[in-house]
């Protein structure tokens, strides 16, 4: 029952909308960055200085990943965050790769979430919806080039005809 009901046209349409405007916060916030000449090091350091304290609102483990990874590799984050951002709302709109976009998406709520930026952020909000239109089925891209995609790759890349391919492959030796 509950299966039919997610899997309603009205329902998808919804999560369309829903997947939609997620999408347009992702390519927004990654487009604005790409165009500014986005630079994480004064966001890392600020959530690095927020372990320290009585109140620290960063837990001093994620301050140590930032510390000895992120940090050193800042150029490669620069590039990552507002290309990862932008790509994961382009998925997003138009329902092509959902479901790694959402995951994408999702973790890098995570990660802003745990740099110290707050449970009441809208990243917190993004994380709920993301995780949301992750759970709720194949109504999350009915209405976007998923619907098309899936079903070409599942016929050409299947399980199925790489069991037969194999079975062919073993006969012949």
């Amino acid at each position: 029952m509950m299966r039919k009901f997610l899997g309603a046209r009205k329902l998808a349409f919804l999560l369309a909308i829903l997947r939609i405007w997620l999408g347009l916060q992702w390519l927004d916030a990654g487009y604005s960055k790409i165009r500014s000449g986005f630079d994480v090091s004064g966001f890392l350091q600020g959530a690095i200085s927020s372990a320290r304290g009585d109140q620290a609102t960063v837990q001093g483990w994620y301050a140590s990943f930032l510390e000895g990874f992120a940090l050193p590799n800042q150029e490669f984050f620069n590039i990552l965050i507002p290309w990862g951002e932008f790509l994961v709302g382009l998925g997003l709109i138009l329902g092509l790769a959902t479901i790694p976009a959402l995951i994408a998406g999702a973790f890098m709520n995570i990660n802003f979430i745990l740099a110290g930026v707050g449970l009441a952020s809208l990243d917190s909000k993004f994380f709920v919806v993301a995780m949301i239109l992750l759970f709720t089925g194949k109504g999350r891209y009915y209405y976007g080039l998923d619907h098309l995609v899936i079903p070409y790759i599942k016929k050409h890349f299947g399980t199925k005809k790489v069991r037969t391919e194999m079975k062919e492959v073993r006969v012949r030796f």
